[in-house]
């Protein structure tokens, strides 16, 4: 009988068949944040404690979230855009040895393993573009601003609909090393799982604004790591979403 990838990879993640971890044998743990070349400039979002609370019926917010594929041409205020990324990545607490943060959404072990980046179309404020969230600073940097960027990546998502067309959309990567330091192998499954704790963050966050959502795992993984300037391997693509009003 034939054996696919998925349930060698399922076999061979069973706790029972692991090897120790970085963590076990003692070695120093990877960064909790990726770094940031000091020349580039830090562009400040409203601070979380500045936003306004929303309330809301939890049973009908549970009900009413839905993907939503089809969005105005507007643009999305950035006290929004930071409300959007203080649910889905917000650092709640830097734990006392700086080696781990809490955060608004779990994790497996704490170890937060995803870098959020966006790509720009329609936010109050902001130059059209690729951006990446630091969630530590909760701040933007700027990664690509040329005119190319929005078709590279629309090609990467294989000209899905929602991306030229969303305000923002949301692009998680995976940085391997932060998980697989604590789990080994076993990892990959973590960071899978963490990805939907993420997005459903943003789901639920989006529809206490009025903002529709989308999830997307279908894209070229290879045309996005590119795009993105990540190797692939040690840091890669994991998933999206576009948002919209």
């Amino acid at each position: 009988m034939e054996k696919f990838f998925g349930t060698e990879f399922m076999e061979r993640t069973r706790c029972v068949n692991l090897a120790p971890t970085n963590r076990e044998k003692g070695l120093p743990q990877p960064p909790i944040e990726l770094p940031v070349d000091g020349a580039v400039k830090l562009i400040h979002l409203p601070e979380p404690d500045l936003l306004v609370d929303k309330e809301v019926n939890f049973l009908e917010l549970i009900e009413l979230r839905t993907s939503v594929r089809q969005y105005q041409q507007t643009d999305i205020s950035l006290k929004d855009l930071s409300y959007l990324l203080w649910c889905t990545q917000g650092v709640k607490m830097v734990t006392p040895t700086g080696n781990a943060t809490l955060r608004n959404v779990p994790s497996a072990g704490a170890r937060h393993a995803f870098e959020t980046y966006l790509l720009i179309n329609h936010i109050e404020g902001l130059e059209p573009g690729l951006y990446r969230f630091l969630a530590l600073e909760h701040c933007l940097i700027a990664v690509d601003l040329s005119e190319k960027i929005a078709e590279e990546l629309a090609a990467a998502f294989m000209q899905q609909k929602m991306i030229p067309t969303s305000s923002v959309t949301f692009i998680w990567t995976a940085v391997a090393e932060r998980m697989t330091y604590a789990y080994g192998e076993r990892a990959y499954r973590y960071l899978h799982l963490d990805a939907g704790h993420v997005c459903q963050n943003l789901y639920l966050a989006a529809q206490t604004i009025n903002y529709g959502a989308c999830a997307i795992a279908h894209f070229d993984d290879e045309k996005l790591n590119q795009v993105l300037k990540v190797d692939g391997e040690n840091q890669f693509a994991i998933y999206a979403a576009s948002v919209g009003k």
